[in-house]
């Protein structure tokens, strides 16, 4: 089992007008579960795994996600883990490293400690 505290940090994102010009800016609250999440969606369809077990795996996750959404600990359990870990691995965009409380969200989540 993997647990990870969630962290919430402030970002400042652009406002756009219609035309899709940057008018200003407003800032939101982000996680690691919206890291997480954009990771999942933006895999090309012939990379995301598929079968039942698979399956229930992604069922899983939304669980634990929506668990840690109220509690702010993610809990996995080691396969769950892995399999986000290798995404992670795998997919994190090297830009996402200029973001600081990104960083450190994704590294405490690659290092999180087997309990």
């Amino acid at each position: 089992m993997r647990r990870i505290n969630i962290t919430v940090w402030k970002s400042n994102v652009p406002v756009r007008d219609d035309s899709n010009n940057i008018v200003g800016a407003k800032e939101i609250e982000e996680n690691l579960l919206m890291a997480l999440n954009v990771l999942l969606g933006n895999k090309r369809p012939e990379e995301i795994p598929r079968g039942l077990d698979q399956f229930r795996l992604f069922g899983r996750l939304a669980k634990a996600f929506d668990k840690a959404e109220e509690t702010k600990l993610l809990e996995l359990e080691e396969m769950d883990y892995k399999f986000l870990k290798d995404m992670v691995s795998k997919d994190v965009p090297s830009t996402w490293g200029m973001n600081k409380p990104l960083s450190i969200a994704i590294e405490e989540f690659l290092n999180a400690p087997e309990q």
